[in-house]
């Protein structure tokens, strides 16, 4: 057996703070309906994930991969051909999807993975369920998981239903800010010099984010959303142009897993203001007339609907 792999710890990483709070909202409610985070390569989007994993892996948290060429068979389950075939046995193997129950489901390079792959794991996403029947085999498992996809637009774009539905979208660029990317560069030297003192020293600041997490799913339930917390959430939507009402189910979720994870009874609209450009930016109708940055429109309709 090998030896366990030291992760990066969560609160030790420098920028890249708005997959850092996407992560943690979806971590909180996984009906938000996961995180999709595009941008450079090498910015630590991989590292941020199992970071997180790791902080919550009291919780059963994992973080499962999900390669490109994995057969649906291999992410859904299918008949275990060597029980058939040697003891005449009709039984299942479990896929990646009931491997992943309880954690995170990682798909790097999502925008190239087959979208009806894609279409399969949003909606066993959004239902907690996993639901198999062929061959005989009709196999219901729980499949409770945060997906988490992450890509390089350059090399092509999800389609906008796929995009329609993750729940949150970042984008991820390479900080330019010297005083960061020194910083970066120090902390990341001293993990890879001495993986456990690394970890020791920010094991507190990690222990106290995995408890911000904890009391947040306790505490979402009771968090209430006043009807005119409502009522603005829908006239963002409206302004922008959204289609349909899951802009505006996702954007009252997380912005009641932000209350929730602040320590707050209620639903501001200062919450609202927080999450709705990672709720928001990817649902935006193309314009041809306006090619404004998706995340500048939604701050643009924010401070015109709500006030600046």
């Amino acid at each position: 057996m090998g030896e366990a792999v030291t992760t990066f710890p969560f609160s030790a990483i420098v920028g890249q703070d708005s997959l850092k709070e996407a992560l943690l909202l979806a971590a909180v409610d996984r009906s938000i309906g996961g995180v999709l985070a595009f941008g450079d390569r090498g910015t630590g989007k991989s590292t941020v994930i199992r970071a997180l994993a790791s902080l919550l892996s009291g919780d059963g948290a994992r973080v499962v991969d999900l390669p490109l060429g994995a057969t649906e068979d291999r992410i859904v389950g299918a008949l275990d051909l060597e029980a058939a075939l040697v003891r005449g046995e009709k039984k299942f193997q479990s896929g990646l999807l009931a491997d992943a129950d309880q954690g995170f489901l990682y798909i790097d390079e999502v925008n190239l993975l087959e979208d009806h792959l894609v279409d399969i794991l949003l909606d066993v996403a959004a239902s907690g369920e996993n639901v198999v029947e062929r061959e005989g085999l009709s196999v219901r498992h729980p499949a409770r998981f945060v997906l988490v996809g992450s890509g390089n637009p350059e090399e092509g774009e999800l389609r906008p239903q796929l995009l329609d539905r993750f729940g949150l979208a970042v984008d991820i660029r390479t900080p330019t800010n010297i005083a960061e990317r020194i910083e970066i560069v120090r902390r990341r030297d001293a993990f890879e010099r001495d993986p456990d003192s690394f970890v020791e020293l920010w094991r507190s600041e990690d222990d106290a984010i995995a408890v911000r997490v904890r009391r947040a799913r306790a505490q979402l339930d009771s968090t209430a959303t006043p009807d005119d917390i409502l009522e603005q959430v829908a006239k963002l939507c409206i302004a922008l142009g959204t289609d349909g009402l899951r802009a505006e189910l996702t954007l009252m979720r997380a912005a009641r897993a932000k209350a929730a994870l602040s320590g707050d009874a209620e639903v501001t609209i200062q919450h609202v203001r927080d999450v709705a450009p990672a709720a928001l930016r990817h649902r935006l109708r193309k314009d041809a007339l306006d090619d404004t940055d998706a995340a500048v429109r939604v701050e643009r309709s924010i401070s015109e609907t709500l006030g600046p």
